[in-house]
């Protein structure tokens, strides 16, 4: 959990999956992280295994980021979690049937759903929704 706790990293990691990204990108790809935020989560992925950095020597120098075949693993096996998020926290229903593991709706007004409501830009984990 300490690798993948905090608000961003999952988010940092769903970017990452997309692509190789330059701090820049990722920084438009999530809204409201700070420079400051995204640099540490980013050093701590890298200390963990789970992002690589790589420089190039040009000028202006340049770094990009991608995930590690580690952190690949680790979205893989996040994936499976966020579709249990969109169907029972968010209300979507999922891929393959329409109902929940029990063949109900989830509840729409449970607390994490009103924390963070279907139409709110949040991003899957990993690919799918």
């Amino acid at each position: 959990m300490d690798v993948i706790g905090g608000k961003w990293k999952v988010l940092v990691l769903r970017a990452l999956h997309e692509r190789p990204c330059r701090f820049g990108a990722l920084r438009r790809e999530l809204p409201g992280i700070t420079e400051k935020v995204l640099a540490s989560h980013l050093r701590e992925l890298e200390a963990d295994g789970i992002v690589h950095r790589e420089e190039y020597d040009e000028n202006p120098p340049r770094v990009e980021y991608s995930l590690t075949p580690r952190g690949t693993a680790l979205n893989e096996a996040l994936e499976p979690l966020g579709a249990w998020g969109r169907a029972n926290v968010l209300g979507r229903a999922p891929a393959a049937g329409g109902a929940g593991p029990s063949g109900t709706r989830p509840a729409e007004g449970s607390a994490a759903a009103r924390q963070v409501g279907v139409d709110d830009d949040v991003a899957p984990v990993a690919g799918g929704a």
